[in-house]
């Protein structure tokens, strides 16, 4: 399974025509502990960039954006119930949600973990 990232520190990572997105380890640490997440309704239709969730923590909230377009099919309730799942595996158990990818061409638009890499070294 391959692995993309936004420069809105969202990661996808791609299993068949499933689509499974999150916030990245950077977007975690920015945010601190992590208090409260809403996820999409499963049967919802998001484009790329559109907001899919919403994540807040002690010290902000910020807006999650679908980094490919599709459906929602499934949210994650572990992180609902437990939010703290977010600060401890943000690219593991603390996924947000899955898309039924539409558009495998967007992927071409985004990063892989060395472009990332290099676009925080950017960021100071």
């Amino acid at each position: 399974m391959t692995t993309y990232y936004t420069k809105d520190h969202e990661w996808v990572r791609i299993d068949g025509d499933t689509a499974v997105i999150g916030i990245s380890e950077h977007a975690q640490e920015q945010l601190g502990d992590v208090v409260f997440v809403e996820l999409p309704p499963v049967g919802k239709e998001v484009s790329q960039g559109d907001q899919a969730a919403v994540v807040e923590s002690v010290k902000a909230a910020s807006e999650v954006y679908a980094p490919v377009s599709g459906e929602v099919i499934e949210g994650n309730s572990a992180i609902e119930e437990n939010p703290a799942l977010v600060n401890e595996e943000a690219e593991g158990k603390g996924w947000f949600f899955k898309l039924r990818l539409r558009d495998p061409s967007e992927l071409a638009g985004l990063m892989d973990r060395a472009a990332y890499e290099a676009y925080l070294e950017t960021l100071g």
